[in-house]
């Protein structure tokens, strides 16, 4: 098995993640330090350390959804001693890790998982999963500003994917929308909405991969239904 996808189906990370710590000088393999990408692992007989702690291939794959509230950053741990997702684990006995991520002010849907196969296939734009989540910004939105959104718009030199918008109310000065992505970068939403003059004061993930938030509650967290894993899986496909 290559040596990414070992580290993924052990549970500690997304394949690309592995990527990182093998080119980083983190991952060993019986006791040498591994830093090629190519190295094929033999899970009888090699033994793999992650930060000098030994890793192993995990047998059972379990699924979560979390209502992530404001305010929480989505790592295992923050270097500035914020509110991690961490807090809201409870008492769960198995080690997973975030697909994905939602900034410190937003909210909503994160699925969290030890499947790190599936997690790459989920993140990776290659597979294009949609994610649809509800906007709120001060004002009343245009169709001439939505239709800029659809179009795609460029910020600072990066061009984001065209995108579905729609204005499902106006009131009380606040325009709501619904808009689904299939892209992941980083603060993607803010920023394609700031590229138009627009500040989002409310932005929260509602559905990803088909698999829907529903009535979770803020701060919540539940295991997947297994026809939610089965959607989720249908992106595992090459």
């Amino acid at each position: 098995m290559r040596i990414n996808k070992y580290i993924a189906s052990c549970g500690v990370c997304s394949r690309r993640k592995a990527e990182e710590f093998i080119k980083n000088g983190f991952i060993k393999v019986n006791g040498e330090v591994c830093t090629s990408l190519a190295t094929d692992i033999d899970e009888k007989k090699d033994k793999v350390f992650l930060n000098d702690q030994e890793i192993s291939l995990q047998e059972e794959k379990v699924y979560y959804m979390l209502n992530k509230p404001k305010g929480y950053v989505t790592t295992m741990s923050d270097d500035r001693n914020r509110k991690s997702i961490v807090d809201l684990l409870g008492d769960l006995d198995k080690r997973v890790f975030p697909v994905g991520r939602l900034d410190y002010d937003s909210e909503g849907l994160l699925l969290l998982t030890n499947d790190g196969e599936l997690t790459n296939h989920l993140t990776h734009p290659r597979y294009a999963v949609p994610k649809k989540y509800v906007v709120k910004v001060e004002g009343e939105m245009k169709e001439s500003e939505l239709a800029v959104l659809r179009a795609g718009v460029v910020v600072d030199g990066v061009r984001y994917n065209k995108c579905k918008v729609k204005l499902v109310k106006f009131e009380n000065n606040i325009s709501k929308m619904e808009i689904v992505l299939d892209e992941g970068k980083n603060r993607e939403i803010r920023r394609m909405f700031q590229a138009i003059g627009r500040d989002v004061i409310f932005l929260k993930r509602v559905e990803m991969a088909g698999v829907k938030l529903g009535g979770l509650k803020r701060g919540e967290i539940r295991p997947l239904k297994p026809f939610e894993v089965e959607m989720l899986k249908q992106f595992e496909v090459e």
